[in-house]
């Protein structure tokens, strides 16, 4: 299930302005490297620059049990790694993989 949405933005204060708008809320994280909302069981962070991750679109993330086991479920059905797995905190583990035309799609493991 899709429950996290990465978007780069290239000024953090307008981008803020705007997503506290359309999602009707205030930031729950709001740090100068990451502001995240969260609304009705999905999250929304804005990236400065694209973060380490260099985003230059948005990425949608599924949250799954397994991110090992989706991972080589996603490449043997012919994805390409992009980041291996990494604990961002709290033992979350995020990773990313590209399909056949260049999109990347971001995986979510809680702990």
């Amino acid at each position: 299930m899709i429950k996290t949405v990465l978007h780069p933005v290239t000024d953090l204060a307008k981008a803020k302005a705007v997503y506290s708008a359309l999602l009707g809320a205030e930031p729950t994280a709001d740090a100068p490297y990451y502001v995240g909302f969260d609304v009705d069981g999905q999250h929304v962070g804005l990236v400065p620059g694209g973060g380490p991750q260099k985003l230059t679109t948005p990425v949608a993330y599924w949250h799954v049990p397994d991110i090992q086991a989706k991972l080589s479920e996603v490449t043997a059905a012919g994805a390409v790694v992009r980041d291996e797995p990494k604990d961002v905190g709290g033992g979350r583990l995020v990773a990313t993989v590209t399909d056949a035309d260049g999109n990347v799609l971001g995986l979510i493991q809680d702990s």
